[in-house]
């Protein structure tokens, strides 16, 4: 089945098993938002609708009915394949991009495992700001890479969701602030583009107060009460608040954290690494700060 990546057949399978989006959802520990996601990109890919609603529940529909075998059959094999290629020593090239900010911790200790499990890969990691894989993927200077996205495409593997809040220090309040201090990525990217949107639609003075290249340097910012910023739901902490309704912000998209792989980078390096960065973020089912 082209184009039918093994994640969304394995959420597809999911929710029939259960006759519902919220349980299938549960059953493979992710949002029920970031579930609801992977089905619409299944029927966005196939032309057709796989579930009708019934109830409370869903229902497979016709052209559901048709797929379900085939999945069924299609994500044992990619097991079978997965079993075989973790019982024979995994050796070859892995050139590796992670974010450089916050889930660097959980996914350098997902690399460090591989790294101790298969000792006959090379890999060669880059740790920088993540806006830049896409092109690295593109032009063949990435094999594999982790970074965040506001909407996912084709081909890539959404791990995780994390919804974005304005947050201050729990110690400062900005809400008499006449010009609003905010900090600001100082680089493009969607989320710079999501922060200013947001800020804008109060149609009250802001400025930015700081800028960084990284979530830490923003969180840092926050933290020690310099400005607002917009961060992840994952780096709430008893030390920050979430911006209420009367600082009057618009409402920010959430951050889906993706995995993809050159088109050229089908190896089982590629394919063992995958398949571990896709089941710790499974097994856990939420996203951690680091």
């Amino acid at each position: 089945m082209p184009h039918l990546d093994s994640d969304l057949l394995r959420t597809f399978l999911a929710v029939a098993q259960s006759g519902s989006v919220t349980e299938g959802a549960e059953s493979i520990h992710r949002s029920q938002s970031a579930t609801s996601i992977q089905i619409k990109r299944l029927e966005e890919i196939l032309g057709q609708r796989v579930f009708d609603r019934h109830g409370r529940g869903v229902v497979l529909s016709e052209a559901g009915r048709r797929l379900l075998p085939l999945a069924q059959d299609g994500t044992a094999r990619r097991d079978q394949a997965h079993r075989a290629i973790s019982d024979a020593p995994v050796q070859g090239r892995l050139r590796l991009g992670i974010p450089d900010d916050h889930g660097r911790t959980r996914l350098t200790a997902i690399i460090a495992d591989f790294n101790r499990q298969h000792p006959e890969v090379e890999l060669d990691v880059t740790c920088a700001i993540s806006a830049g894989f896409p092109e690295a993927l593109a032009k063949k200077a990435l094999d594999l890479a982790v970074y965040e996205v506001e909407t996912p495409k084709d081909g890539e593997d959404l791990l995780i969701e994390d919804p974005t809040h304005w947050m201050m220090a729990r110690h400062r309040d900005f809400s008499n602030e006449p010009t609003l201090p905010i900090a600001l990525f100082d680089h493009a990217c969607w989320w710079r583009d999501a922060a200013l949107k947001s800020v804008e639609g109060r149609g009250k003075p802001f400025r930015i107060a700081y800028s960084s290249q990284s979530v830490q340097g923003i969180f840092a910012a926050v933290e020690a009460g310099i400005a607002v910023g917009l961060l992840g739901r994952s780096s709430l902490n008893p030390a920050l608040s979430i911006a209420d309704a009367s600082y009057g912000f618009v409402q920010t998209p959430s951050s889906k954290l993706v995995m993809a792989a050159s088109c050229s980078s089908d190896t089982p390096p590629v394919a063992t690494m995958k398949a571990a960065i896709r089941h710790a973020f499974l097994e856990t089912g939420a996203f951690a700060a680091g």
